[in-house]
């Protein structure tokens, strides 16, 4: 197909398209003369890929090539590719040096321990974690971090889920577009169906 038909197919304009291939986040097409190229479903499949980590993944286009890169990448395991993927929709936030941090890490060092989870300490899950946990401790909210196994119980079970969705890993392209819009989209998915339950739990007890 030509680069006309693969914007009308993909619903992306010509121009983006042209930017995306420059940028490098999509390959080129087959040259098939002067200024033409032939476009294939890989093209169709990719863009769609990269809207959605543009639109949804909230991602900046250099994170986003440096993600295709690793998608493209043979040499990278699925396992290593997946855990990229869901590092590149993750915010690190790292906490302030301090007593309270110090707390922080080893109550979540115990949770993880506890939970046979692994212990990474070089993900930004576990940095915003231990800021989180400080946070909570030097406001005073000892009752959130009384029932920190709790969270982490359903945590779980929600990874469960989420994991059980990426089915097929040998579809790499697939399998990262699961991981990085489910764990985007999800959080925010999941976020709000709290606040429902919240609710209602709430007028339940207090009506």
């Amino acid at each position: 197909m030509r680069i006309a038909e693969l914007s009308e197919t993909t619903g992306i304009p010509a121009p983006t398209i042209k930017y995306y291939i420059r940028e490098g986040l999509v390959a080129p097409g087959q040259p098939t003369g002067r200024n033409q190229a032939k476009y294939t479903e890989e093209h169709v499949r990719r863009l769609k890929l990269v809207r959605a980590l543009v639109e949804y993944g909230g991602l900046s286009l250099a994170a986003i090539r440096d993600l295709i890169a690793q998608v493209d990448n043979p040499d990278l395991q699925t396992f290593d590719l997946l855990g990229a993927a869901q590092k590149t929709v993750t915010q690190q936030k790292d906490p302030r040096p301090g007593p309270y941090k110090d707390s922080a890490e080893r109550r979540l060092h115990d949770l993880l321990a506890k939970r046979g989870w692994r212990i990474r300490t070089g993900d930004p899950a576990y940095h915003t974690a231990v800021g989180v946990l400080a946070a909570l401790d030097e406001i005073g909210r000892q009752d959130m971090l009384d029932v920190l196994d709790d969270y982490a119980e359903a945590a779980e079970r929600i990874a469960e889920i989420d994991v059980s969705l990426v089915g097929d890993v040998s579809d790499r392209d697939r399998a990262v577009e699961i991981v990085v819009i489910g764990t985007s989209v999800g959080d925010t998915l999941i976020a709000m169906l709290r606040r429902l339950a919240q609710a209602t739990v709430g007028e339940r007890l207090y009506t």
